[in-house]
C-alpha cells in the first residue's frame, strides 16, 4: 500500500461495513452504522492531533494535564453524503467547526463540479478532515482538496468508509500530501463508476432517496 494511505482493519469497522453492504439494511440502520464506524475511523486518524498541558484544579490539587492546542479541528463533509459521517466526528470533538463542499458529477465524463464552497476561519491554521463515505474514481475528493488548498488550508486528512484501487490511485497522485483514511479497500469500479462490491449510492441510503 502507498505511503500515506492507511486501510483500517479493526474487526468492528469491518464487521459494521458488511453491515453497510447488506441491501436489506434499511436508511435509518444504515445512517446509524455510518456514524458507528465514522467515529471508530476517527479515533484512529485524528491520534496524532497536538496537545499542551493546562493548568487545572481536580478535587484533590492543581495539576497540569493535556488538551489539544491550537486552533480547533475543522470538519469537511463532501455533500451530501459526507454530511453522514459528520456526526461522529463531531461525537469525538463537539468543539470542531464545520464547513461544506458542494459537488455534483456529470453523469456523463463522471467529473466534479463545484456548487457551493464553505469553509471555517482562520482554515490555514486547523487541521481540516474532509469527509466521503465513497472514494470512487477520485474526482470528488482531489477538487475538494484542491478547493481547500486554494482557500489556504495546509494541515488536510482525508476519510472515507470504502474506496477503489482507482480512486486511491488518482487521490494519492494529486495529493500525496493528504494522507487517507479509509475503512476497506473493494476490488474495482465497474462501467458506470460505482464501487465493486461497494454498497450501492451511500448519499441515497443515508438519506432514503432514489
Amino acid at each position: 500500500m502507498k505511503e500515506n494511505v492507511f486501510i483500517m482493519e479493526h474487526p468492528l469497522i469491518q464487521h459494521k461495513i458488511s453491515m453497510l453492504r447488506d441491501e436489506r439494511t434499511g436508511t435509518n440502520e444504515f445512517r446509524r452504522l455510518i456514524e458507528e464506524i465514522t467515529v471508530l475511523m476517527g479515533y484512529e486518524a485524528l491520534r496524532d492531533l497536538p496537545l499542551e498541558d493546562i493548568k487545572i484544579k481536580t478535587p484533590i490539587e492543581t495539576c497540569y494535564s493535556p488538551m489539544v492546542s491550537g486552533k480547533k479541528l475543522a470538519i469537511v463533509p463532501i455533500l451530501r453524503a459526507g454530511l453522514g459521517m459528520t456526526g461522529g466526528i463531531l461525537t469525538l470533538v463537539p468543539s470542531a467547526k464545520v464547513g461544506h463542499i458542494g459537488l455534483y458529477r456529470d453523469e456523463e465524463t463522471h467529473e466534479p463540479h463545484e456548487y457551493f464552497c464553505k469553509l471555517p476561519a482562520p482554515i490555514d491554521q486547523r487541521t481540516i478532515l474532509v469527509l466521503d463515505p465513497m472514494l470512487a474514481t477520485g474526482g470528488s475528493a482531489v477538487a475538494a482538496v484542491n478547493f481547500i488548498k486554494q482557500h489556504g488550508g495546509k494541515n488536510i486528512k482525508f476519510m472515507c468508509i470504502i474506496a477503489a484501487p482507482e480512486g486511491i490511485k488518482h487521490f494519492h497522485e494529486c495529493h500525496p500530501d493528504v494522507p487517507i483514511y479509509c475503512g476497506h479497500l473493494d476490488r474495482c469500479l465497474n462501467e458506470n463508476a460505482y464501487i465493486c462490491p461497494g454498497l450501492g449510492d451511500a448519499g441515497d441510503r443515508i438519506f432514503g432517496t432514489k
